[in-house]
């Protein structure tokens, strides 16, 4: 593996792309409400996000083989812990209340890893991943910058949280859709039990459910409905050329990209 690759594969690896991704959603929210510069928080959520993902991925992994670590783990291993340290620092920098709404979201992500109950962590419960994962990503990306902004949680605000909550549960079907195979059946992830066709016809009734949910928003930016009607669509056409049989970055990269596309498409918007 060339130079190139490997950079690439860490890069991909120690959740970089995810946290971009998870960055670039917290930025729509701070243009949608035309919130104060967040670059703090921004890299706060950069840091948690990586902190996060690796811990949940490489906790088991790192316990079972912590001799024997591959030198790509250790060095995901090696830069978690530093983004870990830097992610405190910054912590000490947010007000109160958004370090709750993070406790509180930190803690589903730990419990989402870790066996609590019988031996049995959130991830295991059946049909409970997705819905996990989209809180915690919906609650780090909408709740945390109107937080921390001081801004009330006004309709708009909680409409734009659980279309936030749908977007992610849809950007989720393709990597349930690739592992269905070997995720364990007692998961009971909705390709498992309903099929990989119904999952693809549930997730673009959830994207119209999403766009319907604009509709009841008091104020309504051209730039953001374009945005999100542009990358509603391309999620869409994703999520129906997903296949059980992946390229190795469709969803890894190609999937994980579309929040960054949808932040390029609403800045682009605004311009013009």
């Amino acid at each position: 593996m060339n130079l190139a690759h490997r950079i690439f594969a860490f890069y991909i690896n120690s959740s970089i792309h995810v946290a971009v991704s998870v960055v670039a959603m917290t930025y729509i929210t701070v243009l949608e409400y035309s919130l104060p510069n967040q670059w703090e928080l921004l890299a706060f959520v950069f840091l948690a996000t990586i902190t996060g993902y690796n811990f949940v991925k490489y906790s088991k992994i790192a316990g079972l083989h912590h001799r024997n670590l591959t030198h790509s783990l250790k060095a995901i291993q090696i830069f978690s812990a530093i983004c870990f340290l830097f992610f405190i620092y910054l912590g000490f920098q947010l007000p109160l209340s958004v370090l709750l709404i993070i406790a509180c979201l930190g803690l589903s992500t730990f419990l989402y890893a870790i066996p609590f109950l019988k031996h049995r962590n959130l991830r295991s419960l059946s049909g409970v991943k997705v819905f996990i994962v989209a809180l915690v990503w919906a609650g780090m990306t909408v709740l945390v910058p109107i937080n921390n902004s001081k801004l009330p949680l006004s309709v708009d605000v909680l409409l734009t949280f659980f279309q936030r909550i749908l977007i992610v549960v849809v950007l989720i079907f393709p990597f349930e859709i690739r592992d269905i195979h070997y995720d364990d059946a007692q998961l009971k992830t909705l390709p498992q039990q309903i099929g990989v066709l119904n999952t693809k016809i549930l997730g673009e009734v959830i994207i119209i459910l999403c766009l319907v949910l604009e509709y009841f928003k008091e104020v309504n930016e051209m730039a953001y409905v374009t945005s999100t009607l542009i990358f509603t669509v391309l999620l869409g056409a994703v999520l129906i050329a997903s296949k059980t049989h992946q390229s190795r970055y469709y969803s890894s990269f190609w999937v994980e990209s579309l929040p960054v596309l949808w932040l390029i498409l609403y800045m682009f918007f605004e311009l013009i």
